[in-house]
């Protein structure tokens, strides 16, 4: 549910879900949780286990990071180790691991975390190939525990609007689904980590690309609204992959997707843009549009009637985490359910290298580590590719010198 009808929420995602697990007043344990990986998004974990530990729901037992923490940025309680396995020999009794650590990590860390008997959760993209992920499902059903993947737009509270107002017709029939993603990265985006950027390090995949990582959320999403959560929902999926960096990934590409119902999907995405914009879904009704800003919670819909905005809360994935392990509610994010997104990920992983972007089409703004590549006339670029549900080089593009190139499904 999201804010009443005509009203506006001011709710941070944090604040709106702050109230929503109070197990101090219900008696119950704190539940024990590791967190792997300190740095990076490992301190967004950091800050929440803070408020979650102030409110009597966890207990951070223990943190592992090749990398100490910054002094005063854990508890008292928390133990301190090199890596996870250290850790786990040490520690006993957890009821959750949180994995944040980069992603050619995720899958090792993740089975070593289900050879226990604790919870996982897993931050996005879950692995790096879909072999990876078919073990980590294997595994996750073999030891009966909960694995909760990062997705945290998952827990938007409009993804229930939208399903709303698709059911009661408002923008009429759903005739596909575009993701934008405007974002804005520099040379020192690209130089933060070795593997930053890389398809793979030493034989061991990574797929650091715009759309597996740094926009994967507005994939994930598309996905989720067009009902596209297993493999099972997905029947094709073409890419068409470029680069302005010189990086081996891609950071400028076209993602198409058509579902088991027929319904396109179309991820037009860029760190290369002028300047960052907030990205979005779009919902193309045969009466109007929806639009739904998914780091915001805010969702607008256009009709001939006129346009409405709302933003709505969000419930955080660790509450709901801990709350499905106590009973009854469903997981928001769960493992199986990345399955759509990680045959995107496989496809961008299988696809041939991204196609470089001719100097003659790039701005470089900025000086020394700051500076960063910006496509000319992107923002065009990705709203019609959006809009037309076509790639680069089907729009003519003077850059675009690839052509689509058609994953091909595993056999079920």
């Amino acid at each position: 549910m999201g804010t009443p009808r005509g009203t506006r929420s001011t709710e941070t995602p944090a604040e709106a879900s702050a109230g929503a697990w109070a197990p101090a007043m219900d008696g119950s344990r704190a539940a024990r949780v590791a967190l792997v990986g300190v740095h990076g998004f490992g301190t967004h974990h950091l800050r929440n286990l803070e408020r979650l530990q102030a409110a009597g729901a966890v207990e951070l037992i223990a943190v592992a990071d090749p990398q100490p923490p910054e002094a005063g940025s854990l508890p008292p309680s928390a133990a301190v180790y090199p890596g996870l396995a250290e850790l786990l020999a040490a520690t006993r009794t957890l009821d959750l691991v949180i994995v944040a650590t980069p992603i050619q990590t995720h899958a090792p860390l993740a089975l070593a975390a289900l050879r226990t008997d604790a919870d996982l959760y897993l931050e996005k993209p879950p692995v790096a190939s879909l072999a990876d992920f078919n073990r980590l499902c294997d595994a996750a059903a073999a030891s009966g525990r909960s694995v909760q993947v990062g997705f945290q737009s998952l827990g938007s509270h409009a993804l229930q609007a939208i399903e709303d107002l698709l059911a009661d017709g408002t923008i009429g029939t759903l005739q596909g689904i575009s993701a934008t993603g405007r974002w804005v990265r520099d040379r020192a985006y690209y130089k933060r980590s070795r593997w930053a950027g890389k398809r793979s390090i030493n034989g061991v995949d990574v797929v650091d690309g715009v759309a597996t990582n740094p926009l994967a959320h507005a994939v994930a999403t598309a996905l989720r609204i067009a009902g596209a959560r297993t493999t099972a929902d997905v029947v094709s999926v073409e890419t068409e992959l470029y680069r302005a960096n010189d990086i081996e990934s891609d950071d400028t590409s076209v993602i198409r997707i058509r579902t088991v119902s027929g319904l396109p999907i179309t991820c037009a995405l860029t760190i290369c843009a002028a300047e960052s914009v907030e990205p979005c879904v779009t919902l193309q009704g045969s009466a109007g549009t929806a639009v739904f800003h998914y780091t915001e919670d805010r969702l607008s819909v256009t009709t001939e009637a006129g346009t409405s905005e709302e933003t709505y809360g969000r419930d955080d994935l660790t509450e709901n985490l801990l709350a499905h392990r106590n009973g009854g509610t469903p997981l928001t994010s769960p493992l199986l359910d990345s399955g759509a997104f990680m045959l995107v990920l496989e496809a961008v992983r299988t696809a041939p290298p991204p196609a470089p972007i001719g100097d003659a089409h790039v701005r470089w703004e900025g000086a020394g580590e700051a500076a960063r590549a910006v496509v000319l006339d992107i923002e065009s670029a990705l709203d019609r590719a959006g809009r037309g549900h076509a790639t680069f080089s089907e729009l003519g593009l003077p850059w675009a010198t690839s052509a689509p190139h058609a994953f091909s499904l595993p056999v079920s």
